[in-house]
């Protein structure tokens, strides 16, 4: 089978101008010089809020709370028309050729972890053969992961699973599993392992029951240091413990790999070269852990919520294009009003783990330097991405937010019902109400600020915001919820003209702890190690450390 992407004739990735030659550039940049004040009298008004909202998949965007007029809006709609960003988002999703830089060595392929989550439609209309081809592959494993979860179910052999792989092999699949908190199955457990550091397989070992346990281990390439480092680990738990590994550890990786071996897996399941670690929760990355510990069923429904933001990334009305209208807003942020970092608060407890995969998605995707030709780009890229859950980060670090020296734009999503059925009132308000009224509230404190006699209790205001409001956070909103996020960071790219899609930036480190790990060995076998003269130098500081009382 053909799986090489298709080559566009003319390549939508490289045409328009850049970034910064763009017209909207330029009234964007002029624009930005004297930002809309929302500390002004008259600026926050009921007509601005409702007018300023957008909807799709089952959520509602406000953005009224951001330092835009209806003006630079406008600016921001002909940067994305200059930059051809929906002629790019079409290309993507239809199996064009989107992760490649011109003229360097990279890896040339196509971007599609939309198909992962695009089969519920028959059509294949306009997605190119490659989308055809990437559905047909999907759809061969679901049949392969529904029998091997109605196999657990019937025997009833494993009731724990422990879940092991690093970075977009852990950090997405395990934000879908917490975040659907109250759907987890009461005869199921699940144990994480994602860190080299003995003590995390440790932990794991102390409160897992081996014997009831399937070990699900995750790497694309089937070589990760890590990962294979911690299966080899438990392997050997499994060993001693009278336990054939064969019949408890499962694969998910790329056809051929290392880790491609049934002789050595209860089973084996497919990703593709063609689906970055970052996005591939949709994947089998996330299908077999969602399907084990929540349900098959629920697990088809998180991918239909994520395939219908799909759709509305697609949408030619920006207006009606959420993702797209979120990522603007961004760059406005980022590039015109100078602002480095963005926090993103879900005030839903059971997202706890959200911000971390989003810092992963955002920050290994557009932190880059070069553009899609390798040239240096004269103007800053993807920002820092951090949060924690509202309202635990109003006790924390808002005060910094609301009054520190640097403006932090903030990323709000909250939710209209809570996942669970449990709710209590109290003083005439229920607790889903108290958290609603606090992420409202905060919106509103964030952009008007206060004023005062007394110094220390001025807060200065013009803190731009958003908010993500959807009704309850079920599978279906949790994918659309997903999805949107993705489809934001690969606007945001296509804006700014990088590769969104490659992570050259982890390389450097991996290399160099290579030849560390070479100099340990050489030390315990009592051999002479590769000169590495700083490497030998902190080692032995190391060992000098492991001396003392």
């Amino acid at each position: 089978m053909n799986t090489s992407p298709t080559k566009p004739t003319e390549n939508v990735f490289l045409k328009g101008p850049a970034f910064h030659n763009t017209k909207a550039y330029a009234a964007l940049h002029s624009a930005a010089k004297v930002p809309l004040d929302l500390t002004q009298e008259g600026t926050l008004t009921k007509k601005r809020v409702e007018s300023m909202k957008a909807q799709g998949a089952g959520y509602t965007f406000l953005y009224g709370f951001e330092r835009i007029t209806e003006e630079n809006m406008k600016s921001l709609f002909e940067l994305a028309q200059e930059r051809q960003v929906l002629a790019q988002m079409k290309a993507m999703q239809s199996g064009e050729m989107a992760n490649f830089v011109e003229g360097c060595e990279s890896e040339k392929r196509a971007v599609l972890h939309t198909a992962m989550r695009d089969i519920f439609e028959d059509s294949f209309a306009g997605k190119g053969k490659l989308v055809e081809e990437a559905r047909a592959l999907v759809i061969k494993e679901h049949e392969k992961l529904k029998k091997f979860i109605q196999k657990l179910d019937s025997d009833k052999k494993f009731s724990e699973m422990i879940f092991v792989g690093i970075g977009g092999s852990e950090l997405g699949p395990k934000a879908l599993y917490y975040g659907l908190s109250f759907l987890h199955r009461k005869d199921r457990k699940v144990h994480f392992i994602c860190n080299v550091d003995p003590d995390d397989v440790a932990l794991t070992l102390a409160k897992a029951d081996l014997a009831k346990s399937l070990v699900v281990v995750i790497s694309k390439s089937g070589t990760t240091l890590e990962t294979a480092t911690n299966e080899e680990f438990l392997r050997k738990e499994f060993t001693k413990n009278g336990l054939n590994p064969k019949d408890h550890f499962v694969a998910v990786t790329m056809p051929k790999t290392p880790m491609d071996d049934e002789s050595r897996y209860l089973a084996c399941f497919h990703i593709w070269d063609y689906v970055g670690g970052r996005y591939s929760a949709t994947s089998m990355v996330g299908g077999i852990l969602l399907s084990f510990g929540i349900g098959y069923n629920e697990y088809l429904e998180l991918l239909r919520g994520a395939h219908e933001m799909d759709l509305v990334a697609l949408k030619d009305n920006f207006t009606e294009n959420l993702p797209l209208l979120s990522a603007l807003l961004g760059v406005w942020n980022r590039n015109f009003l100078g602002y480095s970092t963005v926090a993103i608060i879900p005030y839903a407890q059971v997202l706890h783990r959200f911000p971390a995969h989003l810092q992963q998605c955002d920050m290994e995707s557009n932190g880059k330097r070069i553009d899609r030709k390798g040239t240096p780009v004269p103007f800053e890229t993807g920002p820092v991405i951090w949060g924690e859950p509202g309202t635990n980060a109003q006790h924390s670090f808002y005060q910094l937010i609301h009054q520190g020296t640097s403006t932090i734009p903030l990323e709000f999503i909250s939710f209209a019902e809570a996942q669970g059925n449990l709710d209590f009132d109290w003083k005439g308000t229920t607790s889903q109400e108290k958290l609603l009224s606090n992420v409202l509230a905060q919106s509103i404190a964030l952009a008007t600020g206060q004023k005062s006699s007394n110094p220390n209790k001025v807060f200065p205001g013009n803190r731009p915001s958003s908010i993500l409001l959807g009704k309850r956070l079920t599978p279906r909103a949790l994918g659309s919820l997903l999805s949107f996020y993705e489809h934001k960071i690969a606007f945001q790219g296509f804006i700014w003209g990088i590769n969104s899609f490659d992570q050259e930036g982890v390389q450097l480190g991996k290399v160099l702890a290579d030849r560390m790990l070479n100099i340990f060995a050489a030390k315990r076998a009592n051999k002479p190690a590769e000169a590495f003269d700083l490497g030998e130098a902190l080692i032995a500081i190391t060992q000098e450390v492991e001396k003392q009382p």
